[in-house]
């Protein structure tokens, strides 16, 4: 009774022993074969660390408890790059984006094709105004408007034959004229508008000859006006004549209008 505690001490080293080098056993495969036990006896440990004391050559000892988790090893390589994924589906569709700058001019383009015919505009000719007149015999007075009665054409009866008078009625540029036989006397005429005289006229009569005087003018009117002819002065300038066979003329017409005429 008295080897019986020392009896159980030894079986409880034999038990540890054998427990911790199971542990161990375990260590060493983890570890990748690496010995940290050596079972082999060594030159200067030729027992092979068998164990001494009170239960030597007795029976092993219970096994340990375990022991801590060792160290984490080392990261490893990086591994190759994998296969290529197959192509995702498109994605949702953006918002609408914001109006850019302004580009530079590009050239300029071939010229087109005609366009279509427009329609007909409104004529100048549609304001018509024209006289053309003549003398039927001497005038007998040299201060009123000489009435050039023959009339060659007056269709819109602008000249009053009765008072020798053209009355304008469509306001434009007009054009007058007149040539007048000199016979007898000298003549001296004036072109009148709205009664001043505008322009004169002068030739000399010579004994026993026909001459001729003439003048024409460029005058813008407006509606109202009146335009006509007269000797200028006294009776002794009233040489204009007129027959069957020589004429003395005085005309006038409407080049443009300057505004429309209702």
């Amino acid at each position: 009774m008295r080897f019986l505690p020392g009896l159980i001490l030894c079986l409880l080293l034999a038990i540890n022993l054998s427990y911790t080098k199971e542990v161990e056993s375990l260590t060493i495969d983890e570890l990748g074969g690496e010995e940290f036990l050596n079972d082999e006896p060594s030159a200067e440990d030729p027992a092979g660390n068998q164990p001494r004391g009170p239960c030597a050559n007795w029976m092993g000892g219970a096994p340990g408890y375990p022991g801590h988790n060792g160290v984490p090893g080392r990261d490893g390589r990086d591994g190759k790059d994998g296969a290529k994924g197959d192509k995702g589906e498109p994605g949702p569709k953006g918002e609408h984006g914001e109006p850019g700058a302004p580009g530079v001019e590009g050239p300029r383009g071939l010229l087109g094709n005609p366009g279509l015919k427009g329609e007909k505009g409104e004529s100048s000719f549609s304001y018509r105004s024209a006289f053309s007149v003549g003398l039927t015999a001497r005038p007998t007075s040299s201060s009123h408007p000489i009435k050039f009665s023959k009339l060659f054409y007056n269709d819109q009866k602008h000249y009053d034959e009765t008072t020798g008078k053209f009355h304008c009625t469509v306001p434009g540029l007009y054009y007058f004229s007149y040539h007048l036989t000199v016979y007898l006397k000298d003549v001296k005429v004036g072109l009148y508008k709205n009664g001043r005289p505008v322009m004169f006229t002068f030739d000399q009569f010579q004994n026993n000859n026909v001459d001729q005087a003439s003048g024409s003018v460029l005058l813008l009117l407006e509606a109202g006006d009146q335009i006509w002819l007269q000797v200028y002065g006294e009776d002794s300038y009233n040489g204009i004549y007129a027959d069957n066979d020589n004429d003395s003329t005085f005309m006038g017409f409407l080049i443009y209008p300057s505004v429309a005429h209702s």
